[in-house]
């Protein structure tokens, strides 16, 4: 793995940018109805190929999207977790998203890599304000918001179902 793909490191995570020949973890995730039990559907591998395709036009957009979240150790693919460009109510918004595959799932990765991206944003991208988009059937993803100490702010309707918008701002230096 090219060292420029890596975006930061954590205890036990490397993060790194997500290259085309990681559809094969993606859509295996993507596919996987535990998973994606709080989006709509689960992906077939073409609408899965589109996915990473959009999250490499992410990088060109705007320098960030979803990473590829690998254990240190090993370098397993455990997920992917991110700075994702939101438009909400009308505003563009920097939001930390996580999906995790289920075979991962109870051991803190999500809450650890969240943090690690929000600190990146914070401190790497100068962002002032974060924010994750969570349905408010979506426990275990509430959990890892509060874990990186974001509260609810609003409720706003994203994809055509209601979420709960969880925010954090930077204190000012």
């Amino acid at each position: 793995m090219p060292d420029s793909q890596i975006v930061f490191e954590t205890v036990r995570l490397i993060l790194r940018r997500m290259v085309m020949n990681d559809l094969d973890f993606i859509a295996t995730m993507l596919a996987d109805p535990e998973v994606m039990r709080f989006y709509p559907h689960c992906y077939s591998l073409e609408q899965s190929q589109r996915w990473v395709q959009g999250v490499l036009d992410g990088y060109d957009r705007c320098g960030h999207s979803f990473f590829l979240v690998m254990d240190r150790k090993t370098h397993q693919p455990l997920g992917q977790v991110g700075l994702l460009s939101q438009n909400v109510d009308g505003v563009e918004e920097s939001e930390i998203g996580y999906l995790i595959h289920r075979p991962f799932w109870r051991q803190g990765f999500a809450s650890e890599a969240a943090i690690g991206t929000r600190d990146y944003a914070f401190d790497e991208l100068g962002k002032r304000r974060l924010i994750s988009l969570i349905r408010q059937i979506n426990i275990p993803s509430q959990g890892v918001a509060k874990k990186v100490g974001m509260t609810v702010e609003t409720t706003t309707i994203h994809s055509e179902l209601e979420h709960l918008v969880f925010s954090l701002t930077r204190d000012e230096d």
